[in-house]
């Protein structure tokens, strides 16, 4: 019953496909979207920035090992007022370099930093996943939205072509004498409506082929149209409080804020660890040269060369700092309660999308249903009026306006399936399992 639905619902779509090797499908603007949505590109960027965090905390716990080298050249002049005078001057190289290395041995704020570093990696993957997730919702909902315009637009086209009929065959009669100008200025006034909807449907298509290009960067061809194969299911489990438990814990925004808090609760031990003393291992070396060249017979010749090498350990006590540790203690615990907080508006978000999403899906396979019914009335009720207008007993303005009902039950029910597609692939991410697969797998069944 679905399939022959869908097939009515969609026919107009069907009739005016392209050839499948020049339209789209939505797995093709899916794969453009990938390479070319801004929004996600800086996602990317953003988790590539991210990842770089890992390797400058682990820093903090490896060894430090630098070179400083200084070479100079010094003129050294000087003249004593005595008796006699006296006169000093020297010309001289002066070469010296050190060699430094310190190692952490205790530094528990570095080791937390690191701690953070790997919250933060995990949460850069949550933040990535939940974007492109989201990518899959923005282009399926643009994709879905042009065709939903384009069938609009052909209803509203096949409706003018029968209203314009109408208008022509009640004109006649009136001439004829058949018939009251009443039924001309009333298919005359259903005409001028149509053209009114047709202006604002075509506004409204432009604007959904205009989102659907600040996706993909480019002005999309035509779009695949639906084969009539698809058939809505319930959602498996079928009791929706197994989806909310699971969103509560696998929805990305969940993980998101929980790795939020985790840092933020990390950040306070980072900043109590202030109070704490540090313990280095420190060794360095030194070697110098200094060369001199005697200007007067008071002063010989002579050159120094010197060499120093130190290892130890180094360490440090903080005892006062101006109350800056405190203060930054409890801005962390500030920070923290906020992060709690985030976490719970996270979590009852995901439950409520998990909600209507699940309620989306279960009406929409009622929707449909009573949908589908409704389309066999209509155009049960359709027929029958013209009938009755052939026999007298109805006017041409009750066969246009169920004609129209006829119409406007067919765009519901092409709009039911979209509807049901997107609360389908919401449920999916309200538990974090919205992947690429399932793209292919609407795509697939819906003739794709």
């Amino acid at each position: 019953m679905h399939k022959r639905v869908l097939g009515l619902a969609v026919a107009a779509l069907c009739c005016g496909a392209l050839n499948s090797a020049v339209a789209e499908d939505l797995l093709q603007i899916y794969g453009e979207a990938l390479t070319n949505d801004p929004t996600y590109a800086a996602a990317r960027a953003t988790w590539a920035a991210s990842m770089e965090t890992l390797p400058q905390a682990r820093s903090g716990l490896l060894p430090v090992l630098s070179l400083l080298g200084i070479a100079n050249y010094q003129d050294f002049h000087e003249n004593l007022r005595s008796d006699p005078a006296l006169t000093f001057a020297q010309r001289f190289p002066n070469y010296n370099y050190t060699v430094s290395a310190s190692q952490p041995l205790y530094r528990p704020q570095n080791w937390l930093s690191f701690q953070e570093a790997k919250q933060q990696v995990s949460q850069a993957d949550y933040i990535l996943a939940s974007a492109q997730q989201d990518l899959i919702l923005r282009v399926a909902q643009a994709y879905f939205d042009v065709l939903l315009a384009q069938f609009a637009m052909e209803v509203l086209q096949s409706q003018k072509a029968a209203v314009s009929e109408n208008l022509a065959q009640a004109q006649r009669n009136f001439e004829v004498g058949t018939a009251t100008i009443t039924d001309t200025n009333d298919a005359q006034a259903k005409y001028d409506q149509i053209v009114a909807q047709e202006i604002s449907a075509q506004n409204d298509l432009d604007n959904k082929v205009a989102t659907l290009r600040a996706i993909i960067g480019r002005t999309p061809k035509e779009l695949k149209r639906f084969g009539g194969q698809y058939q809505p299911e319930l959602p498996n489990p079928s009791a929706v409080e197994p989806w909310i438990d699971r969103s509560i814990r696998e929805n990305y925004q969940v993980r998101i804020a929980q790795s939020g808090y985790d840092i933020a609760a990390l950040e306070v031990d980072r900043q109590r660890a202030g109070h704490y003393p540090t313990l280095d291992l420190v060794a360095s070396f030194n070697q110098g040269y200094q060369g001199a060249t005697a200007s007067t017979a008071l002063t010989a010749n002579f050159a120094n060369d010197n060499r120093l090498g130190v290892v130890g350990v180094q360490l440090n006590v903080p005892i006062y700092q101006g109350g800056l540790v405190n203060s930054r203690v409890r801005q962390a615990i500030a920070n923290q309660d906020a992060a709690r907080q985030n976490l719970e508006t996270a979590r009852r978000s995901a439950q409520l999308l998990a909600q209507t999403s699940f309620t989306g899906v279960t009406s929409g396979v009622a929707q449909i249903k009573a949908l589908d019914q409704a389309l066999k009335s209509a155009q049960v009720s359709y027929d029958s009026n013209k009938l009755g207008l052939e026999v007298g007993v109805r006017t041409n303005l009750d066969v246009l306006n169920q004609q129209q009902q006829v119409y406007q039950t067919r765009f519901n029910i092409a709009q039911a399936y979209y509807n049901f597609i997107i609360s389908a692939l919401r449920l999916k991410q309200s538990v974090g399992a919205l992947v690429d697969a399932d793209v292919e797998r609407v795509n697939r069944d819906l003739g794709g």
